[in-house]
C-alpha cells in the first residue's frame, strides 16, 4: 500500500501545483487589466528582456540558419533536391525555429533572472513590504514583466528570423555554391505572410510562457538561498516544457487541414 501511497502523494502535489498555478494565472490577468499602469517599470523590463536579449538570440539564431542549409543540402542531396534549401530554410525559420529557439534562450536568460530577482525578495520579505505600503506586488512586479515579454518577444523573434535566413544565406553562398540573387528570389518567392504572422503569434504566447513561470516561481521560492536557487531551476526547466508544448498546440490550431 506504500507504493500507491506515493503515488496518490505524487498526484496530489502535481494537482496542487497546477491550481496553484491557474490562480497566480488569474490573479496576474486581473492585474494586468486593472489600474494603475507603471509605464517607467515596463520600459525597463523592455530594455532588460530584449535589448540585452538580442546579442543571444541573433547569434543563436545565425548558427541555427546555417546548419539547417547544410543539413538540408546534404540531405536533399541524396534525391537530387538540393535546390530546395532556401525554400525550406525559411519556412523552418519562421514557422518554427525562429520562436522556439528564441523562445528557449530567452527562458534560460529571463526566466532564471526573474525568478531569482523575485525568489530574493520573498525570502527577504521586500513582497510582504510591498504589501504593507498598500503595493499591490503582482501590480508592481509581474505585470511589468509579462507586458514587456509579450511585447519584446515577437520583435526578438522577427530580428532572429531574419538573421537565421542570413546564416542560411551565408552557408548556401559561400560554403555550398548557391547563386546569392537565386537564393534571395527563391526565398521571397516562397516566404508567406502567415508563415511570419504564425511565428510572431507563437512568440507572444511563449513570452508569456517565460515571464509567467519566472513570476510564479519565484513568488513561491522558501527557505534562503537554496530555495531561490531551487526556483530558478524549476523556472527555466517549466519555461522551455511549456514552449515546447505550446509550440505543438499552437501549430495544430493554425495550420489545421
Amino acid at each position: 500500500m506504500n507504493f500507491f501511497a506515493n503515488i496518490g502523494r505524487a498526484v496530489m502535489a502535481v494537482l496542487a501545483h497546477i491550481g496553484s498555478l491557474a490562480v497566480f494565472t488569474g490573479r496576474s490577468l486581473v492585474a494586468l487589466f486593472s489600474p494603475p499602469i507603471y509605464t517607467r517599470l515596463i520600459l525597463g523590463q523592455m530594455l532588460s528582456i530584449g535589448y540585452y536579449s538580442l546579442p543571444v538570440v541573433g547569434l543563436t539564431a545565425f548558427f541555427t540558419g546555417g546548419v539547417l542549409a547544410l543539413q538540408i543540402y546534404l540531405g536533399g542531396n541524396r534525391f537530387g533536391a538540393e535546390a530546395i534549401v532556401p525554400q525550406v530554410v525559411v519556412i523552418g525559420i519562421t514557422r518554427e525555429l525562429g520562436p522556439v529557439i528564441a523562445g528557449l534562450m530567452i527562458a534560460g536568460r529571463v526566466a532564471a533572472a526573474i525568478a531569482a530577482e523575485i525568489g530574493t525578495m520573498k525570502v527577504t520579505e521586500q513582497i510582504d513590504a510591498l504589501t504593507t505600503l498598500a503595493t499591490n506586488p503582482l501590480k508592481y512586479l509581474v505585470v511589468p514583466r509579462i507586458v514587456a515579454a509579450v511585447i519584446c518577444m515577437p520583435i526578438l523573434t522577427a530580428i532572429g528570423d531574419c538573421i537565421g535566413i542570413l546564416g542560411g544565406y551565408a552557408v548556401s553562398v559561400y560554403k555550398l555554391g548557391f547563386i546569392g540573387s537565386i537564393y534571395l528570389k527563391n526565398t521571397v518567392d516562397f516566404a508567406h505572410s502567415e508563415d511570419v504572422t504564425s511565428g510572431l503569434i507563437k512568440a507572444a504566447v511563449f513570452g508569456f510562457i517565460v515571464a509567467l513561470m519566472g513570476c510564479y516561481n519565484g513568488f513561491n521560492s522558501k527557505g534562503g538561498a537554496q530555495g531561490v536557487g531551487n526556483a530558478t531551476t524549476n523556472a527555466v526547466v517549466a519555461s522551455s516544457i511549456l514552449i515546447l508544448a505550446a509550440d505543438y498546440v499552437l501549430t495544430s490550431l493554425l495550420f489545421h487541414k
